[in-house]
């Protein structure tokens, strides 16, 4: 009886107490390639396949970023050309090697590229606004707050772009 007490409590006050972990870690990514790939077995349409591709991307980039770049003011400067460049790299590949197969369009483009731009330019969004209320307030307001907002936007990303495709298109 007191194992089944006590383990609840622990895990609750890890969550609480939570040590500092990287926005993106390598885990929630991994994690995220392979939901892709499980979306394409399952039949989920490319459009939400792309909106949680561009936070894949997105998270690479990051990484990338944090890898190549230890200059702050550098940082400021390159992180904008190494999110756009990987992404646009991706695309080319996608188109250059036949890799998008056409299932429909929205608004002229492909539903894959458009998932992904949607996808890329919300989690960029975010993760900018997010960083904003970090350094406003000198803190972050609960653990994994980083995670759960980026998670939270590709939900909310890919709630609407489902009631698009299944109501107005």
């Amino acid at each position: 009886m007191k194992k089944l007490i006590a383990l609840p409590l622990g895990l609750i006050a890890f969550l609480i107490h939570a040590p500092a972990a990287l926005a993106h870690c390598p885990l929630c990514v991994a994690g995220a390639g392979a939901g892709l790939t499980l979306s394409r077995l399952l039949g989920i349409d490319d459009s939400i396949t792309g909106v949680w591709l561009a936070a894949f991307l997105g998270a690479v980039s990051f990484w990338t970023e944090t890898a190549l770049i230890k200059n702050k003011e550098l940082k400021l400067t390159l992180r904008p050309l190494i999110y756009i460049g990987i992404f646009l790299a991706t695309i080319w590949s996608f188109y250059k090697f036949n890799l998008i197969v056409k299932h429909g369009d929205i608004f002229g483009m492909h539903k894959l590229t458009f998932g992904m731009l949607a996808g890329g330019i919300g989690f960029y969004l975010v993760d900018i606004i997010d960083d904003l209320i970090i350094k406003k307030k000198g803190r972050v307001f609960f653990p994994y707050q980083r995670i759960v907002v980026s998670l939270g936007t590709m939900l909310v990303l890919s709630l609407g772009i489902y009631i698009l495709i299944n109501y107005y298109i």
